[in-house]
């Protein structure tokens, strides 16, 4: 019923940004939580970073001071503003969305960073 809609990776050289967005679309709840995951090659799948639908924040410690989540005013969609990039951020990002009583997730968007 919810579909979620990422853009925004790419091939980045370290140092530089990107801009992750996930469009959410169906039957949203307003008290929902959304976040944004990430599995590299051969680790296992981690949180970045998740916001609630009051603005509440959570990161990753490797993260915290280069990448921000936000959501948009109609808490449809949510960003992940990703600066500093390392190579160790190369990733599939995969967006979510929790409304408490289910989980939906994206397809996932490729992020390379370059050293």
């Amino acid at each position: 019923q919810v579909q979620l809609v990422e853009s925004g990776g790419g091939l980045v050289q370290a140092g530089g940004s990107l801009r992750l967005s996930c469009a959410a679309s169906g039957s949203i709840s307003r008290f929902s939580v959304m976040g944004w995951y990430r599995q590299a090659p051969g680790k296992q799948r981690e949180l970045v970073a998740s916001i609630t639908s009051r603005a509440i924040t959570n990161y990753v410690a490797s993260v915290k001071g280069r990448f921000t989540i936000s959501r948009d005013n109609a808490e449809n969609t949510v960003y992940l503003q990703m600066n500093i990039l390392k190579p160790e951020d190369t990733a599939v990002y995969f967006c979510n969305l929790n409304d408490g009583r289910n989980l939906y997730w994206g397809q996932g968007t490729q992020v390379t960073v370059s050293s």
